[in-house]
Order: C-alpha cells, then sequence, then structure tokens
C-alpha cells in the first residue's frame, strides 16, 4: 500500500519586500520559503503509519515546484521515507490548485497508489482546494479537516474523526481508495536527526514532467487554469486615533473628526 503526502513549500515575507514589475506576486529576492506547517503534520501521519506497517505501507512525499522545492522532500526524507518525488518544468508557471491536483491525481495513478494525504491549506495562498481538486479527478472518496486517522492496510476502509464547525467533531468510515486533508494538531511532527539529515541526501528524487504523467502544455499553467492572480498590491495605510477624555469630549472629538471626514470644516 503506498500512501502519498503532498507537500509545499511555501513563501514567507521578509520584513521589507517589493511586489514584482508584473505587479502578480512578490519579488522572488524578498522571500524566504520553508515547508507548508499542515504538510509537516501530514507527512508525520504517512511515517507513523509506515512505521506501525513496515511491511505493508510506503509514504511518499510529492510536490509540485522548481528545483528549490527539492529542499522541502529532503526535510521530509530526513525524518523517514526512502524516496521522493518532484513534477515540474517551465510550463508549470502559473498553475492554480486545480492543475496541481490533476498532477497529483496523475501520480498517485502512476504509483499505484491507496492514498494521498495533504495539508487542509497551505499557509501561503489558503486556498484548501488541492487536495479536493486531486480527489475530483482520481474519482476518490475525500475528507478535509481530518483530525485523527485509524487505518488497517489489509481493510477497504479507514476509520476518520474530522473537524466541523463550532467546535464539533464527526467520526465516520471512509472507503479507499481516498484523499484526506490533514488538520494541526492531528498528532506532534518528529525532528529530523542529524543522521537522518545526512541519509537524506543520499536518497532518490525523482524528477517528472507534466508529459510524463500524460498532461499536455494546454492543461497545465495559465493555459489550463481556471483562476489567475490579476493583480497583487499593498494596501493603503489608513489612519487611527484613539480618543481620550471624558464621554462629553469624546463625543465632541468624534463629531469635529466625522465633519473633517465629510470636508464639512
Amino acid at each position: 500500500m503506498k500512501i502519498l503526502v503532498a507537500i509545499k513549500l511555501v513563501a514567507a515575507l521578509d520584513e521589507d519586500f517589493e511586489i514584482r514589475e508584473d505587479g502578480c506576486d512578490a519579488d522572488p529576492d524578498y522571500l524566504d520559503y520553508q515547508l507548508n506547517e499542515w504538510d509537516d503534520y501530514s507527512w508525520e501521519v504517512a511515517l507513523q503509519l509506515a512505521e506501525k506497517f513496515p511491511d505493508k505501507i510506503e509514504a511518499i512525499p510529492v510536490t509540485v515546484g522548481p528545483e528549490r522545492a527539492e529542499a522541502g522532500l529532503r526535510k521530509c526524507l530526513a525524518k523517514g521515507g526512502e524516496r521522493g518525488i518532484r513534477v515540474w518544468d517551465e510550463s508549470l508557471e502559473g498553475s492554480d490548485p486545480m492543475v496541481i491536483g490533476h498532477l497529483l491525481a496523475a501520480v498517485a495513478k502512476r504509483e499505484q497508489a491507496t492514498m494521498v494525504l495533504a495539508g487542509t491549506l497551505a499557509s501561503d495562498h489558503a486556498y484548501a482546494q488541492t487536495g479536493m481538486c486531486a480527489a475530483a479527478e482520481l474519482g476518490w472518496a475525500h475528507i478535509a479537516v481530518v483530525s485523527r486517522l485509524d487505518l488497517d492496510p489489509e481493510a477497504s476502509e479507514a476509520n476518520v474523526r474530522r473537524e466541523l464547525e463550532g467546535g464539533i467533531e464527526e467520526e465516520l468510515a471512509i472507503q479507499l481508495p481516498a484523499v484526506m486533508t490533514i488538520q494541526l494538531g492531528i498528532n506532534e511532527p518528529r525532528y529530523a536527526s542529524l543522521r537522518g539529515i545526512k541519509q537524506a541526501k543520499a536518497k532518490p528524487l525523482e524528477t517528472l514532467t507534466p508529459s510524463e504523467l500524460g498532461l499536455s502544455p494546454q492543461e497545465v499553467g495559465e493555459a489550463g487554469s481556471l483562476s489567475q492572480v490579476r493583480r497583487m498590491y499593498i494596501p493603503e495605510k489608513g489612519q487611527a486615533e484613539l480618543i481620550e477624555g471624558t464621554p462629553a469630549e469624546q463625543a465632541t472629538r468624534l463629531a469635529e473628526i466625522i465633519k473633517e471626514l465629510r470636508g464639512d470644516a
């Protein structure tokens, strides 16, 4: 049984940054990249299952991204697992979650996986769509915001607990194969040992292109995406004033501010 875990390096802005010339993203010179927090929990879920059933489950991290994304795969492999998969070529620039979901689904089919795990969302764009898009493409059962997962690799279903609104949780069984998006707090992700970090450098990373997965240039990138970033900008800063004094003095000052904004002064 193979469990694919979708991981992503998310961009974190420096305190001072600039927008790219085309106005659609932040200048990469001002970005730091780190493993998405939700994906850290997803990978820990897969590792714990692989350790519980070492002869029956293989956990494989998968990412869609340029060469720098290999750092995320290496970070995962430093904690466990024997290999990783990266999907990329230049045609994938501008891909939305739907395209990423299609690519993950293609990898799942190629690997004959039984389960795909992903973080509930990514901390940079927070779309929370990639896992569900992969499930739709695969035609698999899917559950979002999973806070507990019990799995027997010999069974045809898994027992799951998921978060609902208002602090309510739901317990249910889901038929396999399935896609699940994992919530924070489902476990406590381990730290990579120095030995694990060294070993991860030698573990194989397979790089695949969209064409090798059966996707044409018209199905990926901006051409295949249903949504595109039109503009990114820094909002104009407003102003605030703390009104002090007695209630009467506060009311007087508030009236003055309203007149100033209306141009009645």
